[in-house]
């Protein structure tokens, strides 16, 4: 089923790991006036993220990450993609991979509608009050702090938008909001709060936020805990 999504944000960062290697993760996050947008548009792996949407052709997500994961750039994946797609002027698709980013807007996307593109970032819109939400989102991520989690500041984002006014359709109560973050780092145990969905509320993004935090209490709480529990072991096997 096709639907109509709003707006989302799509990123790449570089950063070192604890043993000093260098890594990748990748993080996309999106709301929207409608139920469930965790199903239909925001896509990531260690190789990159994608968001599709507009009116939602979810292959678009789905086969852009795995011709990412296949070896090939952001732009080839997903230029190769609308290309074969005859709704491609619906669309709206963008995305980052290590290397790279993408962003397209086709002409029958529903107005106020539009992207902007940097250079570890995509954000992109339709049926928006104005292009200030797509700048809002922007310029919360790009003036976060990098030493908080990247889920955390995915959220900031969304909420900057929110608050210029994000989607136009105020006649729809229903919304949802969802992020995911992966990373080309091995981690012994994944962090509950990078892959989030909240599937129907009048208040998504607050309500997302409340789980990220709860998330994030209960995945600290866990190493906390395990982590005691695995020295201990060791201590009793000298």
């Amino acid at each position: 089923m096709l639907r109509r999504v709003t707006f989302s944000i799509c990123v790449r960062e570089e950063y070192v790991d604890e043993d000093g290697n260098d890594q990748h993760r990748f993080g996309v996050a999106v709301t929207t006036r409608l139920a469930a947008v965790g199903t239909l548009c925001p896509f990531a792996s260690e190789n990159g993220a994608v968001a599709t949407q507009s009116l939602v052709n979810v292959e678009l997500g789905r086969k852009g990450v795995e011709y990412l994961d296949d070896g090939l750039s952001v732009d080839d994946a997903l230029r190769a993609l609308l290309n074969a797609d005859d709704g491609a002027e619906q669309r709206q698709l963008h995305g980052v991979d290590a290397d790279g980013t993408f962003a397209f807007s086709g002409e029958e996307c529903n107005g106020w509608y539009g992207h902007v593109e940097r250079e570890n970032y995509t954000v992109a819109g339709n049926l928006l009050v104005g292009e200030s939400v797509v700048d809002a989102t922007a310029a919360a991520y790009e003036n976060a702090d990098r030493d908080a989690p990247l889920a955390e500041r995915l959220v900031d984002a969304l909420a900057a938008g929110q608050a210029e006014g994000g989607d136009r359709r105020e006649e729809l109560h229903v919304q949802s909001a969802a992020l995911l973050v992966e990373t080309t780092e091995d981690r012994e145990m994944e962090p509950y709060y990078d892959d989030l969905r909240v599937d129907a509320s009048q208040t998504p993004i607050e309500d997302l936020r409340a789980t990220y935090e709860l998330a994030r209490e209960g995945f600290e709480m866990a190493v906390e805990r395990y982590g005691e529990e695995a020295d201990g072991d060791d201590d009793g096997a000298d």
